[in-house]
């Protein structure tokens, strides 16, 4: 089987959820990726060392330089006439791209997929986890989206794919790139961050949000998340928001502070691999999954931890 994954870049990097997905692909047989872009000649060049790529498709067109799911999908599906999966990773984009691929091929899409027990045989969450259905389709061609906390990265170095240009449908003429606001920080971007500090809404108020968390942060290197009733009270940009509707992560160390630990928190955050939560509430739903939990007042407890770091 020749699966076709689709390389999510900023044009200097490849993402690390595109490297689960190669992962995912590798399970399924040989990996093809697709490199979309404006000068991305660089992208396709990292892509082609990624460990198990056999070949790397580079588009590179000005209407691909925004990574426009209205000028990407096009062309993801006339690339499949060669190819018996498209695979791609379940973040923003990749979730704004497989749809339209899965219309234009006429086949159901397989979303983020746990783990691949066959062919045409997935695992994947329902229920926001709470339970995992185990899929199979029946259509010839698949398209799937990957949950990058599931999967192992691929290696970045020791493949030696093939760089191939490939051209297809441009601009589609259904969307144009306005413009970008990107928020900059030194902190580690949260899907990748190993350490991760969040805040919920016991905290009150954003001061008090910036006050707690922020110096234990600090202290530890660690991304800032938040539930989404924090973000929904206005303590911190959405951004911040670790859950279902947020992002999905799995560091090595997940403290949750002043969380009660709604399920739509818990999809996003619950395959992590040790897992701290602070709050005075001894009922509170995060303690179920907490490896460590500790029952007391977060304005007194979290700043004698950040205090003995």
């Amino acid at each position: 089987m020749k699966t076709l994954v689709w390389v999510e870049h900023d044009n200097n990097h490849v993402a690390d959820a595109t490297l689960a997905a190669v992962t995912a692909a590798g399970k399924l047989g040989e990996v093809h990726l697709l490199v979309a872009g404006e000068n991305c000649g660089g992208v396709a060049d990292a892509a082609a060392k990624i460990a198990g790529v056999g070949k790397v498709h580079v588009a590179d067109d000005a209407a691909y330089g925004h990574h426009l799911a209205e000028n990407i999908a096009p062309l993801v599906a006339e690339l499949m006439g060669d190819h018996d999966a498209f695979v791609a990773p379940a973040t923003t984009t990749g979730k704004n791209v497989a749809p339209r691929v899965a219309a234009l091929l006429d086949v159901m899409q397989i979303s983020d997929i746990l783990s691949v027990e066959g062919d045409k045989t997935f695992t994947r969450p329902i229920y926001a986890g709470n339970a995992i259905a185990t899929v199979e389709s029946a259509d010839a061609k698949l398209v799937i989206t990957v949950r990058g906390t599931a999967f192992e990265k691929a290696a970045t170095e020791g493949g030696s794919g093939i760089v191939e240009a490939v051209s297809g449908p441009t601009d589609a003429g259904l969307s144009s790139f306005v413009s970008e606001e990107i928020a900059e920080s030194d902190r580690p971007e949260l899907t990748s961050a190993k350490i991760i500090v969040s805040g919920g809404r016991a905290l009150g108020s954003g001061e008090k949000f910036e006050e707690v968390i922020t110096p234990l942060a600090d202290k530890l290197g660690a991304g800032i998340g938040a539930s989404r009733a924090a973000v929904d009270a206005g303590y911190v940009p959405n951004d911040y928001q670790v859950g279902q509707t947020g992002k999905i992560v799995a560091p090595e160390l997940y403290i949750a502070i002043g969380i009660s630990g709604a399920i739509q928190h818990l999809a996003g955050m619950k395959d992590s691999k040790t897992i701290v939560a602070i709050n005075k509430d001894e009922d509170a739903p995060i303690f179920q999954v907490a490896d460590y939990g500790l029952v007391a007042d977060l304005f007194k407890a979290v700043p004698e931890l950040t205090e003995k770091l």
